[in-house]
């Protein structure tokens, strides 16, 4: 089960990673105007929250030998078929619930600093 919570964790951030890199690049193009840009990263990161917490609700019942996590496990590493469902859907469903945690966080963060752009220029 340890070895399937680590294979899960790695392709789930792996998908992250390449949302975040889509998300960096526009906020990258909307540099010029620095509260808009996190503005923009708040949004999208709380729509990959989002997406994240969809995808923990259909692992519930997404047949365990369709996912990404199963193609990744070793034949010896899977589990049997009887327990396998379970296993994955509880694996993934954590997986992608720790994953939305964490992205909302970082939308909040990005938020709290659209807000603080133009705080931080009234002060001046």
């Amino acid at each position: 089960m340890e070895h399937m919570r680590r294979v899960a964790y790695e392709t789930v951030l792996r998908a992250c990673g390449f949302a975040s890199l889509a998300i960096f690049c526009v906020m990258i193009g909307m540099s010029f105007q620095p509260k808009l840009a996190f503005q923009a990263g708040g949004i999208l990161t709380i729509l990959m929250s989002a997406i994240l917490m969809l995808k923990a609700y259909e692992a519930r019942t997404k047949d365990y030998r369709r996912t990404e996590m199963w193609l990744y496990l070793e034949k010896h590493q899977r589990p049997p078929a009887a327990y396998a469902q379970w296993a994955s859907a509880t694996v993934l469903r954590e997986t992608y619930l720790r994953f939305a945690l964490w992205t909302s966080m970082i939308a909040i963060v990005m938020w709290v600093l659209a807000l603080m752009i133009p705080i931080t220029l009234i002060l001046r």
